[in-house]
């Protein structure tokens, strides 16, 4: 696998906290060092109230292009049943304008049935979402091809999720980083399976493809046995109200220490 520079993200998952409250913890996170900035697309908590305060990816990582100055953004993950595809490439090439280069397109096949039924979406069946992600991932590409003014940069594409047919099949001819969503043998079992996707398709994934899994542990144990298993990009989830970094500017401190 081609090496990689060890990169540290955090998700600050929008719930729970007044916008100003996720304002500041952008600047935190920057602050500390973190290679990227994360949120969630859901239009309800995830955690705790499931009623609770909650805000729209997309309009906060416009926010978020103008607030940054260094780190890359995005979401963890877009849920392609919620917007037109090629309206969604669109917002994508815009936002990546905004900030100057930095957007991650981040896409899954969603799966939380309260966002489709409140918000009057078609939840349909795990299969038929998968089929939306795959229909709808040409219609980005030649979207985000035809716009004038042109993307910045090859906006870098992450697709989570870890369906070792269907999904990963996915990840194999699209995407240039991979969520796994999963554990070290988790990412091990499907990191082999995406090689042999990619194979299948032409592409070589283990170069091409950058592993992202979320931090759980110790960086020194745990991070080193998932860098070990191919993972470069490291993500840390954190919850509104305070959004607490002290974990975060642990795995930032390990990353450095390994130089």
């Amino acid at each position: 696998m081609t090496e990689r520079p060890i990169r540290v993200g955090v998700q600050i998952q929008p719930e729970h906290s007044d916008y100003s409250g996720i304002r500041d913890a952008v600047l935190r996170a920057e602050d500390a060092g973190v290679d990227v900035i994360f949120n969630w697309d859901h239009f309800y908590p995830l955690h705790g109230d499931p009623e609770g305060k909650h805000f729209e990816a997309w309009t906060m990582l416009g926010a978020w292009a103008e607030q940054t100055e260094r780190v890359e953004i995005g979401a963890l993950v877009t849920g392609i049943g919620y917007r037109n595809p090629d309206l969604l490439a669109d917002m994508a090439r815009t936002v990546d304008h905004i900030s100057g280069g930095r957007l991650i397109l981040g896409l899954g096949a969603g799966w939380f049935e309260k966002d489709y039924d409140r918000f009057g979406y078609e939840f349909g069946t795990a299969g038929s979402r998968i089929a939306s992600l795959a229909e709808a991932m040409p219609r980005i590409k030649a979207r985000l091809a035809a716009g004038n003014p042109a993307p910045t940069r090859e906006i870098p594409i992450l697709i989570g999720g870890g369906g070792v047919r269907k999904t990963l099949r996915i990840v194999a001819e699209h995407a240039d980083i991979w969520h796994s969503f999963g554990d070290l043998p988790t990412l091990t079992s499907k990191s082999a399976i995406l090689d042999e996707h990619g194979a299948a398709v032409g592409r070589d994934t283990a170069a091409l493809v950058e592993r992202s899994v979320e931090a759980e542990g110790s960086p020194a144990v745990d991070g080193e046995a998932l860098v070990a298993a191919g993972a470069t990009l490291f993500t840390l989830g954190v919850d509104g109200p305070d959004y607490d970094l002290t974990r975060v500017k642990e795995w930032v401190a390990w990353r450095d220490a390994r130089g």
